[in-house]
């Protein structure tokens, strides 16, 4: 079944066009704030567009795809675009404020856009690189920082804000302007496009969403979570991994160049000049060159914190040459330090001029790795060392900071993936088993409603749904399903009909073998039924024994009304038929059809196993003779323990006997009928009948004339 007006294929490449020309306008912005240097990132427009009409999954896309593009001409594009996703998102959540013209919503909206970019665009920025990423942004920052003397990144934080207010504010309602020049019938699809059924509606999705609330654990939630933890699980494996393989590598790397360096740097140093250099200091010639020579050599390697000559002693460290640096002061010639602990295990083969391995040590002056180099004279002696101290801390901090950037370019597509998952799960799973279930669980509330039954069928080949997978195999399997239940339901339906029409049929041929027999009871049976169907709508019109007046109940009552007399089938004719007045024993006879028919009625119940309807024609046969007082026959019932079905035929026979002719009297008016009939109340028959018989006069004069004129 083909849905007008739903075309997921159409629309997928609709949906396809949107996010490519929302990466287009994206890059054309960027580029253009970048390459006239202005105070604005503008990378966001389509973005935003994508996002308020297509949703979360292509506005993602959309960010993700655009910030790898612009790595092209801006570097650092790539470590904002988790940022952009998370704006994504937010702008999805915020879509029908474009619709709805809330200038409070978007408000909110511009401001949570303002605040999400700030802060972690910000932190971004400057954990990374340690100043603005915009050039403008960085100059006002220190020119503000020195003319009012707060802290840099502070003023950041602020400008960066005003920056994003900004930028924001033009993202937005160019996005809101783009929505509103695209074509309708463009919108729609790119809204349909997510769809792999027929589009809900946001009252659909609610109802959906309620229908689906008592579920504890959903489908959507597990799943998300499920992909959220094995890509967060991924990605802490991978860092750690990267951060201890590629600390080890670089180490390693560093100290092969420390040494490498540090045996240049001891090549450059004449071992011969080593005590002069002693003695005299910067006075010794050569020593000035020697130094500057050393500052060349250390200024190419950043990690190398020291650089130093020293000769070992028993009695320490002398240093012979030491490299300024910003943080520590430089031993002078001839200065002495004593051996740290980290070099104990080295001391002799230092004193005895050796060559030791590189030796990594925590001291005053942090994690280090020592590099030491012999300085050898003329004659092949160590005349000094040569040393480096590598900074551990400095390569710790590198990896680290290496680690962050990668994790900054992963995180985007982290959050890629797990939209991307989410998306799938909604569109391919969630809502079409949803659909598929709720109107399942409404068919099977239906009951025996065939229009109903009919309504959902058609409502449920209208979710047209097509994953082409397992759930629209399912769903094809469910239209199946539902349909032949339908028609197996039509079918026994038409089969209770016809069953019903001929046990009708069986009790009107009851009802007519006994009226044939009784020369005085013309149309009695039909009066009478029309009478108890009167009188059953009157009670619960009025309310009256509502637990007991159901629709199967009154249905039943009146179906078997025509057997209230089957009873007289026993009865002599000479009886049933005489014209004058029934003698004490004529009457005591007359009186045993009540017992009689109950009889019948309940051979009949078992024979068809208990039916409904004949067990109130066994009441209103073995019953419609009793008193509300008591008084009545064959077992002297009162009240409301006389069956319901049997008091209302009580009144719906004495009323057709008094204004019917019989052999032994002719028909009573109307008025005088009534009369009897409301001096019966409360003592012959149950008031809330006369009640309500009375109340519903007119049709009973329908009735009246009915049979009157046939």
């Amino acid at each position: 079944m083909k849905i007008p007006g739903f075309k997921p294929n159409k629309n997928a490449v609709t949906s396809i066009l949107a996010v490519s020309g929302g990466i287009a306008i994206n890059i054309a912005f960027a580029f253009l704030a970048q390459r006239f240097h202005l105070p604005l990132y503008l990378d966001t427009i389509g973005t935003f567009a994508v996002s308020s009409l297509g949703g979360t999954f292509p506005g993602v896309l959309t960010a993700v795809v655009s910030n790898i593009i612009c790595v092209s001409f801006n570097e650092q594009s790539l470590y904002f675009a988790s940022v952009n996703a998370l704006l994504a998102i937010f702008a999805a959540r915020f879509s029908r404020d474009f619709e709805k013209k809330d200038v409070r919503r978007l408000i909110h909206f511009i401001l949570g856009s303002v605040l999400i970019s700030t802060v972690f665009n910000g932190l971004v920025q400057w954990v990374l690189f340690g100043r603005p990423q915009i050039e403008a942004v960085n100059e006002a920052v220190n020119a503000l920082s020195e003319r009012m003397g707060l802290p840099r990144v502070g003023l950041f934080f602020v400008i960066n804000f005003l920056v994003n207010l900004l930028d924001k504010t033009i993202a937005i309602f160019a996005s809101a302007f783009l929505g509103r020049v695209i074509p309708e019938s463009m919108r729609r699809k790119i809204i349909q496009s997510n769809w792999r059924q027929r589009p809900l509606s946001p009252e659909e999705l609610k109802n959906l969403k309620e229908w689906g609330s008592d579920v504890r654990h959903k489908l959507h939630s597990r799943i998300t979570a499920m992909i959220l933890f094995i890509s967060l699980s991924l990605v802490t494996i991978l860092a750690i991994a990267a951060y201890v393989l590629y600390f080890n590598y670089s180490t390693e790397q560093e100290k092969n160049r420390a040494v490498q360096l540090v045996k240049y740097a001891a090549s450059t140093i004449d071992g011969d000049r080593i005590d002069d250099y002693l003695r005299e200091g910067w006075d010794a010639e050569g020593y000035q060159e020697s130094y500057d020579r050393m500052m060349e050599i250390k200024s190419l390697a950043p990690s190398i914190q020291y650089l130093y000559v020293l000769q070992t002693r028993e009695d320490g460290c002398h240093f012979v040459l030491d490299l300024e640096t910003e943080d520590v002061e430089p031993y002078q010639p001839g200065e002495v330090a004593e051996f740290e602990e980290g070099f104990a295990a080295e001391r002799d083969r230092l004193l005895a001029g050796e060559e030791i391995d590189p030796v990594e040590s925590d001291g005053p002056n942090g994690w280090m790795l020592t590099v030491y180099c012999p300085i050898r004279d003329r004659s092949g002696n160590t005349a000094a060392y040569m040393g480096a101290d590598v900074s551990m801390q400095y390569m710790t901090d590198y990896v680290q900071n290496l680690v962050i950037r990668v994790m900054l370019i992963i995180a985007g597509f982290v959050i890629l993936i797990v939209i991307t998952g989410s998306w799938i799960t909604d569109y391919y799973t969630v809502y079409p088993v949803n659909s598929i279930t709720a109107m399942l669980d409404r068919y099977s509330k239906a009951g025996d409603d065939q229009k109903q039954l009919d309504e959902y069928v058609r409502s449920l080949r209208r979710l047209n749904i097509k994953t082409g997978d397992e759930v629209e195999k399912l769903y094809y399997a469910a239209c199946e399903m539902a349909s032949g239940m339908s028609e197996q339901m039509r079918e026994i339906r038409h089969y209770s009909e016809a069953t019903s029409r001929m046990q009708s049929g069986l009790i009107i041929t009851m009802a007519d073998m006994v009226e044939s027999r009784d020369s005085d009871t013309g149309a009695h049976v039909q009066k009478t039924a029309a009478y108890v169907r009167i009188i059953l709508e009157g009670l619960k019109r009025k309310g009256y024994y509502p637990e007991k007046l159901t629709p199967k109940y009154m249905e039943d009552v009146v179906m078997s009304a025509p057997l209230h007399d089957v009873g007289k089938i026993n009865i002599p004719d000479a009886v049933l038929n005489k014209p004058g007045k029934l003698t004490e024993e004529e009457f005591e006879i007359m009186k045993t059809h009540t017992t009689a028919g109950k009889e019948i009625m309940e051979k009949t119940i078992n024979s068809v196993k208990g039916e409904s309807y004949l067990k109130e024609a066994r009441n209103m046969a073995g019953y419609h003779h009793e008193r509300w007082d008591g008084k009545g026959y064959p077992e002297g019932l009162h009240g409301e323990v006389i069956p319901l079905s049997a008091r209302v035929m009580a009144v719906a026979d004495v009323f057709d006997a008094l204004t019917s002719p019989r052999v032994y009297k002719p028909a009573f008016p109307l008025e005088k009928a009534l009369q009897i009939l409301e001096e019966g109340s409360g003592t012959q028959f149950d008031p809330r009948v006369i009640e309500v018989f009375m109340e519903s006069l007119p049709q009973v004069k329908e009735v009246l004339k009915k049979y009157q004129e046939s």
